[in-house]
């Protein structure tokens, strides 16, 4: 199989967490996607990860965990972090690299502060340790988007806020398809998650991370800005920071050399 690619399924809690794993290589690095999880998990997207992200095939083993698929009122990404140690355990996951991309990087930064024997470097990327004004109203432009059914504002808005002015203009005439093919059956998966974003407070929390750790933000960032990166980079002892000053949220897609920025940062 291309890229030893696979889906796979884990049962917990009564219910399922959909992931994805990819590489061969013999250290472990875990993926934590963003909030666009709770409109869309893993499911079926090995191949395209692996193909995004082939540079880390050889030396790693690359696993991206969704969050549950029933998720509780008032689940937290502290509960959330607790999810991903039981999928590491069911997959018998000992210690991993931890890779955090915006909501990712919140539940990251709970694991890495309760489970540090189970992290080696940690990743944190365009994320904040508690909510801002711009997070906020980010996340509940979007949740009002979804309240009225109108998925097509939804991913207009979500286009706008994540990824570059020149981004937009060459890929806008995709929002009107997206609107009708990626809008899912319910949104209550995406409710709870953008509330666990509201409330995700980890300030008092980052100085006990003891891992490697790497912040990257984006000064462009128009979903929650480039000053909670260096929050974080400020709390977490000896972490390093990388600003993208030309890059907002979606750094991880469109800055030419994210990938390899993770990579040296892993490998060194």
């Amino acid at each position: 199989m291309l890229l030893s690619a696979k889906n796979g399924t884990l049962s917990m809690d009564g219910t399922t967490m959909d992931y994805i794993r990819f590489g061969t290589g013999k250290q472990v690095l875990v993926m934590l996607p963003g909030l666009g999880d709770g409109l869309r998990s893993m499911k079926g997207t090995a191949l395209p990860m692996a193909l995004m992200y082939r540079r880390f095939a050889k030396d790693f083993t690359v696993y991206a965990f969704s969050r549950k698929t029933v998720l509780p009122e008032g689940h937290t990404t502290r509960d959330m972090a607790k999810d991903l140690k039981t999928a590491m355990v069911l997959l018998g996951v000992e210690k991993a690299h931890i890779f955090g991309v915006s909501m990712g990087g919140m539940i990251a930064q709970h694991f890495a502060a309760d489970f540090p024997d189970a992290v080696d470097k940690l990743i944190l990327t365009v994320t904040a340790p508690c909510p801002n004004p711009l997070l906020t109203q980010s996340v509940e432009e979007w949740v009002s988007c979804a309240r009225q059914g109108d998925h097509t504002a939804l991913m207009e808005s979500n286009l706008r806020r994540i990824y570059s002015p020149e981004y937009c203009r060459k890929n806008k005439w995709m929002v009107p398809f997206l609107g009708i093919l990626t809008k899912p059956k319910s949104y209550d998966r995406f409710f709870i998650q953008a509330q666990a974003c509201l409330n995700h407070n980890v300030l008092h929390r980052l100085p006990q991370i003891r891992a490697n750790t790497l912040v990257i933000g984006g000064e462009q960032d128009l979903s929650l800005g480039g000053d909670p990166s260096r929050e974080i980079a400020s709390r977490i002892p000896g972490a390093k920071l990388k600003m993208y000053p030309q890059w907002g949220h979606g750094l991880y897609e469109e800055a030419p050399d994210f990938n390899q920025t993770v990579l040296d940062f892993l490998l060194s």
